[in-house]
């Protein structure tokens, strides 16, 4: 009887039509768009994570300031988990002056754009110690939580030494 609802429960939570994407990505703060929509980090507390997508071809696009995007296509097979093995390539260090940009919102996997570039996730700068350096300058700052509503879209001017929070 226990394996009957183990695999009842595994039917309704893995749907005949979807699979999963784990994404296994250094580094592992990158983000994982997924046909063009922002789904969450490539990793968690050190931990790859895994993404439910419908089955078929999907476009996914890994990305972090500090490396190059890396673009792949990915098959998701049906009831199958899809192992996505990637290491991205280092860009030069960006160059001081900086200031600091925060932000805030309830959903912490939010996704931070800055003039239209992915940053990370609102987690990643959202305490004392954390924070985006940016140079000093005007910037349109849009943080979009995953459920896509409640988007927020601020211009916001960096100034060296100091901070500004979005929320």
């Amino acid at each position: 009887m226990k394996i009957l609802v183990a695999i009842a429960l595994a039917a309704v939570c893995f749907g005949a039509d979807t699979g999963r994407l784990k994404t296994d990505v250094n580094p592992g703060r990158a983000g994982v768009m997924v046909d063009g929509k922002f789904v969450g980090p490539a990793k968690n507390f050190g931990f790859a994570q895994t993404y439910t997508l419908p089955a078929g071809e999907h476009e996914v696009k890994l990305v972090e300031p500090r490396y190059e995007e890396v673009v792949k296509k990915v098959t998701v097979t049906a009831g199958k988990t899809t192992v996505l093995n990637e290491t991205m390539k280092a860009l030069p260090p960006a160059k001081p002056p900086f200031g600091t940009l925060k932000t805030h919102n309830a959903d912490h996997f939010a996704a931070v754009y800055v003039n239209g570039k992915f940053m990370g996730h609102v987690d990643e700068f959202d305490n004392f110690a954390q924070g985006l350096l940016l140079n000093p300058g005007t910037y349109e700052v849009k943080i979009v939580p995953v459920s896509g509503s409640g988007e927020v879209t601020k211009s916001v001017t960096i100034v060296a030494n100091q901070a500004v929070v979005v929320q």
